[in-house]
């Protein structure tokens, strides 16, 4: 059984917890900005299984990040375990050509109270609290602007960048099961086609912004100022991964 009261103590969450939307944007809220998106277990060669009781182990007790299905798989679990309504969603991410990922390319979740909305902590660089389930409204938190477009059958996440609409996934609302997510996740753990393979990375929001550790960069974004910093030696990495992110691998 999930330990709720360890869970909301690794993001530093001591408000209330009844399944409304303001305490699902809480919860949501500090989440980002406690569990780093991170794909640090891929470079090291430790499988990563869709086993539930692991990977909230992993996030709560190793204190750790992970990749979408980590993240987003054990935020639902703690969400049920508060009595909130989730269902899991498949997502296809947008690629730079214009096509889509397949199906199960991404993991996201549907909560279900007074109105829907789009719960995704496993996203990296994105909206820091949940979305209404609403066609064209636009949505404004501290990471920016987003918007939901789409009707019954296919939903299309966006953001606004630099005055344009960027798509960033598209989902449908049929519920899926955990498991139908294993495909994907050994393909983005193993294929030399996923970008989770090709670099190393760590990111986490922030209350200012954002700050990310990829390969030798260490990344410090805010709404006035986008720093980078190009790092000398594996140790340094090493030492920003405990000091920064709580990391220890």
């Amino acid at each position: 059984m999930l330990d709720v009261v360890s869970y909301l103590g690794r993001i530093s969450y001591s408000g209330p917890t009844e399944p409304i939307a303001n305490n699902l944007r809480r919860i949501h809220h500090a989440h980002m900005l406690a569990v780093p998106f991170e794909n640090l277990d891929i470079a090291l060669g430790r499988r990563i299984v869709l086993d539930e009781d692991a990977i909230v182990n992993k996030i709560v007790e190793q204190r750790r990040g992970g990749f979408c299905y980590e993240l987003n798989g054990a935020f639902g679990a703690l969400l049920r375990a508060l009595g909130f309504p989730v269902t899991l969603l498949s997502a296809r991410v947008a690629r730079t050509d214009g096509n889509e990922g397949p199906e199960f390319d991404h993991l996201a979740l549907r909560v279900d109270l007074e109105n829907t909305w789009l719960a995704d902590v496993g996203f990296g660089d994105s909206f820091v609290d949940p979305l209404r389930l609403e066609s064209g409204t636009e949505q404004t938190d501290p990471a920016g602007t987003f918007r939901l477009i789409g009707d019954h059958d296919r939903w299309y996440m966006q953001r606004e960048t630099e005055g344009r609409w960027r798509p960033q996934y598209s989902f449908s609302l049929q519920a899926r099961r955990f498991e139908e997510f294993a495909g994907m996740c050994h393909y983005h753990q193993t294929s030399p086609e996923s970008h989770f393979t090709q670099n190393r990375i760590c990111s986490q929001a922030t209350n200012e912004g954002r700050i990310t550790l990829s390969e030798m960069k260490l990344i410090v974004a805010t709404d006035s100022q986008h720093q980078e910093t190009r790092l000398a030696s594996e140790e340094e990495r090493i030492t920003i991964l405990q000091d920064i992110f709580g990391i220890r691998l």
